[in-house]
């Protein structure tokens, strides 16, 4: 099988079912938000000194976004009942404890801080950014079509996972958040 098809030379995609969709029509802009968080995860994910079982944290992450992923491509839900993964609501509730989890861990947040501090958690800071973008992306969508509370939900979630886990990163390397000053 070829990687190429030609298919999508003239500005179009297709998506489950055999709708064809402009490349940037806003469901496809989401989905392309998507795949880059879930390469911006992957960049996280590839750090050598990551503390703790966060590897293991985004690569079940990394999973989980394809599954969104197949949520905004198989939109009119065809194929649900095995063919075509879903999201149940469960993987936002696994996030929230990883959240609660590490935050336990970490001192408390009096300020806004800045997003950086050692190579992982500026990485983790970063795919944190490129999430909150895929998830305006999916409100976009969700404006002109329907699309699974689940997806928002994940996303919203999972850039509150990415940052409690860049605090942690720097925690753990004694790296001090670096706090905004307005002044």
């Amino acid at each position: 099988m070829k990687i190429y098809t030609r298919k999508g030379d003239g500005g179009q995609t297709g998506i489950w079912g055999g709708r064809r969709l402009d490349k940037d029509h806003v469901r496809m802009e989401a989905i392309g938000a998507v795949d880059e968080c879930n390469a911006a995860v992957g960049i996280a994910a590839a750090a050598a000194a990551l503390p703790g079982n966060v590897a293991g944290i985004l690569a079940e992450v990394q999973d989980c976004l394809f599954v969104v992923g197949c949520e905004l491509m198989a939109p009119d839900r065809t194929g649900s009942g095995g063919s075509v993964p879903r999201l149940t609501g469960d993987e936002v509730t696994r996030l929230e404890s990883f959240i609660d989890e590490i935050e336990a861990e970490l001192p408390e947040l009096t300020s806004f801080i800045h997003p950086t501090g050692t190579p992982e958690a500026a990485n983790l800071h970063l795919a944190r950014a490129v999430c909150r973008r895929a998830e305006r992306r999916v409100t976009t969508v969700r404006r002109a079509e329907p699309v699974s509370d689940h997806v928002a939900a994940y996303l919203n979630r999972l850039a509150d996972l990415l940052f409690v886990l860049a605090r942690y990163a720097n925690s753990s390397a004694g790296v001090a958040d670096r706090k905004w000053s307005s002044a």
